[in-house]
């Protein structure tokens, strides 16, 4: 993102801070002036070593941020929806506006500075086909599963009372509300069908995503693109969501149900259905996307900066004897 302009007609010149110039070891340190203040201060700067730290670490701290606010309106609309008597406070439709507006403000947040992935599936799937760079992963994800962490736990405190009146007892935690933090299955689900219910919903969701950034498709103008993601989210809960409850992001269901466990939710946190949280959760939700960007780039996507694409792509170059030009294939 790109340093807001200023009018520099009015500005003198030898007022302006040139921090990036400052030598590392060093606070960058500036004397009063008329544009600056008065009474003769003398006014410190942040450390270039923190400004350094901002610039290098910017892009995971965008995603760090952006979970966090995706949790913290999806958890926090499942347990004010839940916690109230009767649903006095909203329905499944609550629910799903909950996590649509989560996900379009977590985008809103972070889409300029990092790409606003807020999706360890959605990271992956976009370092495999689009050249994401591998070296950004690690960090990315865990980025995206600590932001969840927090906003988890910022959300588990303030319920924390209204957690104690439901579960009928100060600190007892148990099944009935583990759920509102990280995902579980409905009793009448199969383990296939729980596998399937988030591929599928996970490839509809890579498969937009990857629409809204194609400039040669029909892409949302500029800015607008994280409102498409709330009529997604708000589709996908709609359509899909009642059975698994449509975690279609790992670090959605994994840095929550951390936080369960911590909490005092018990093993059954992990051991829920022969370990559901690896193959259903996280698992179903990765190999989705792989299946959505391939699929999206296998058959729609005409850019240059995809593996598969750009193997399909001819080269303004001239040719060479025994080739064909662009032209004459045409």
């Amino acid at each position: 993102m790109k340093n807001p302009s200023f009018d520099s007609a009015e500005k003198d010149v030898s007022d302006v801070q040139h921090y990036e110039k400052a030598p590392p070891s060093s606070s960058v340190r500036s004397e009063p002036t008329s544009a600056m203040g008065q009474g003769g201060r003398t006014y410190r700067k942040a450390p270039f070593a923190w400004i350094q730290f901002r610039e290098d670490y910017r892009q995971y701290f965008a995603e760090y941020f952006g979970t966090m606010i995706l949790i913290l309106f999806g958890n926090g609309v499942n347990c004010q929806t839940v916690l109230t008597k009767a649903g006095a406070a909203g329905n499944w439709n609550t629910i799903n506006t909950g996590w649509g507006v989560g996900t379009a403000m977590g985008v809103w947040v972070s889409a300029g500075i990092s790409g606003g992935h807020i999706n360890p599936a959605v990271t992956l799937a976009l370092a495999t086909y689009r050249g994401f760079p591998w070296r950004k992963v690690p960090g990315y994800i865990l980025a995206q599963v600590l932001g969840a962490f927090t906003a988890a736990a910022l959300v588990y405190a303030n319920y924390f009372h209204a957690l104690d009146v439901f579960e009928g007892g100060s600190m007892v935690r148990t099944e009935l509300t583990r759920g509102l933090f990280s995902t579980y299955a409905q009793p009448y689900m199969s383990n296939v069908s729980c596998f399937f219910d988030e591929f599928l919903g996970t490839f509809i969701l890579v498969m937009v995503v990857l629409a809204i950034g194609d400039k040669k498709n029909c892409p949302p103008p500029a800015g607008l693109a994280p409102l498409v993601l709330y009529f997604l989210i708000l589709g996908i809960g709609n359509s899909w969501g009642i059975e698994t409850a449509y975690a279609i992001n790992p670090a959605r269901d994994f840095g929550p149900r951390l936080l369960t466990a911590a909490a005092g939710y018990g093993r059954g946190v992990w051991t829920y259905r022969h370990h559901y949280w690896i193959w259903c959760p996280i698992l179903a939700p990765i190999l989705g996307a792989q299946a959505a960007a391939w699929t999206y780039d296998t058959f729609l996507y005409s850019g240059t900066d995809s593996v598969i694409t750009k193997r399909l792509v001819y080269d303004d170059e001239p040719t060479h004897e025994g080739q064909m030009s662009r032209e004459e294939k045409v």
